[in-house]
């Protein structure tokens, strides 16, 4: 799409030869899985940055150059802080010198399962306190299709300041992949859409500066809209593929053997995984936005709800087949010894957020089972009463039952198969080993 001349603003004038000249002071409100990563890169590009926070734990951290976040080593970290262009602070009112501001902050459902945006809402008008002329302001919050027009405008426009001319909005989504070694903030494409055609320009140009590749769209509804149907494409298939798991458990067929055997088709075909259910922030939770977006005008969105159903059941099913393997060699789930191998929502990283392991742990605990897991990103965790501490995966040889739900890449599943007396993998992560003590999903 073409871009709007800058130069015919004198505004945008001005903020861009800041952003080109690598003098504008960069401001991340959220400094979490997708904040600390982006304020890292900025400063390595050779920006000043400096990031909010509400939690004092996490500023200190950052300012210490101690790396709470996976995908920044605290070894990158540290010298970025030590030479002064990344620090973090709990106070506003560093709005004052900021010249570009990312609003990186969550946002949950609630129980209802309607968009919690009191995060956002909260941000902007604490940025609105500090806000002035010749800002930058980028939410990168997944959301409903309409925000950042709808909630975030009023709330800067309160100023005074008009769009486009005074100061410049738009939206980013966040496409973080957390423990992913091949795409980082760096590499990953940036999409980016604006309220008007100079604050897109403006987007584009403040992203280029420090990531390979920025994707420009027509508005900020665009880019809202690119997030959550990349995030449904991957529920629905999910909630597909869990479906046909579920199929072939009845008739008593491989699934991971038909999906690899489809996944041979050079065309026509991409393969998904069943799995024990969704975790993480992202696709258990998007499509929900769209879904109550849609209902607002009038529509049904039926695809999202029945893959939200089927990938919602999948601990259940999970919790089924343990009781069930159990109950094949002549014991009850009450009383058995169960212990999980991964508790982490995805492999190799210590995220929690929407983890179907605390579901699986949950309905065990119900019914009665003894449990313990191991985890080495995990060192404790404490959920509706239940406090466990990780134990080593020695520990699997004790069990009636070991249930893998995260497929870490650091387990001695070779170890696991002799020592373990019966083993339910949900994740296929005992492809190769045959044995009658091995359930799969």
């Amino acid at each position: 799409m073409p871009e709007a001349p800058l130069a015919e603003h004198p505004t945008a004038q001005l903020l861009q030869h800041k952003i080109l000249e690598k003098r504008a002071r960069v401001g991340i409100v959220g400094l979490g899985y997708v904040g600390l990563p982006l304020a890292v890169e900025f400063a390595r590009a050779g920006f000043t940055v400096i990031g909010i926070d509400i939690s004092r734990e996490k500023t200190k951290r950052v300012n210490a150059g101690d790396s709470y976040v996976g995908d920044v080593p605290s070894g990158v970290l540290k010298p970025l802080v030590e030479s002064g262009k990344l620090r973090a602070t709990t106070d506003f009112s560093a709005v004052l010198e900021l010249d570009t501001i990312n609003i990186c902050v969550p946002t949950p459902l609630r129980k209802t399962k309607d968009p919690d945006m009191s995060f956002i809402v909260s941000s902007c008008q604490e940025i609105a306190h500090h806000f002035h002329a010749g800002q930058l302001v980028i939410l990168e919050s997944t959301t409903y299709p309409g925000t950042t027009d709808e909630v975030v405008l009023p709330i800067l426009s309160k100023s005074g300041l008009i769009v486009g001319r005074d100061f410049f909005l738009c939206f980013s989504p966040e496409r973080v992949d957390p423990g992913n070694p091949q795409f980082q903030t760096a590499n990953i494409p940036k999409v980016v859409g604006g309220c008007t055609p100079v604050c897109t320009a403006m987007g584009r140009l403040f992203y280029s500066q420090a990531l390979e590749q920025v994707v420009p769209v027509s508005s900020t509804q665009v880019a809202e809209m690119v997030k959550l149907l990349e995030n449904t494409f991957r529920m629905i298939n999910i909630g597909l593929v869990n479906e046909i798991a579920l199929m072939c458990d009845r008739m008593d067929i491989n699934v991971w053997e038909v999906i690899d055997a489809a996944a041979t088709k050079p065309f026509g075909f991409m393969p998904f995984y069943p799995g024990p259910g969704l975790g993480g922030h992202c696709i258990p939770i998007d499509p929900f936005y769209l879904s109550w977006k849609t209902k607002q005008a009038g529509i049904e969105a039926r695809f999202i709800e029945l893959a939200g159903y089927i990938n919602g059941q999948m601990p259940h099913f999970v919790t089924d087949k343990v009781q069930n393997a159990l109950n094949d060699v002549a014991k009850p789930i009450k009383g058995s010894r169960i212990h999980m191998m991964g508790v982490a929502y995805k492999r190799n990283i210590d995220d929690m957020r929407e983890s179907p392991a605390l579901d699986i742990l949950l309905l065990l605990d119900r019914r009665g089972a003894i449990l313990s897991y191991s985890d080495p990103y995990v060192p404790n965790l404490r959920l509706d009463g239940l406090h466990l501490e990780a134990q080593p995966e020695t520990a699997a040889a004790e069990a009636d039952c070991v249930v893998i739900v995260t497929d870490h890449a650091g387990f001695d599943y070779r170890a696991l198969v002799e020592r373990a007396a019966l083993i339910v993998d949900t994740r296929n992560a005992l492809k190769g080993y045959n044995s009658p003590k091995i359930v799969r999903l």
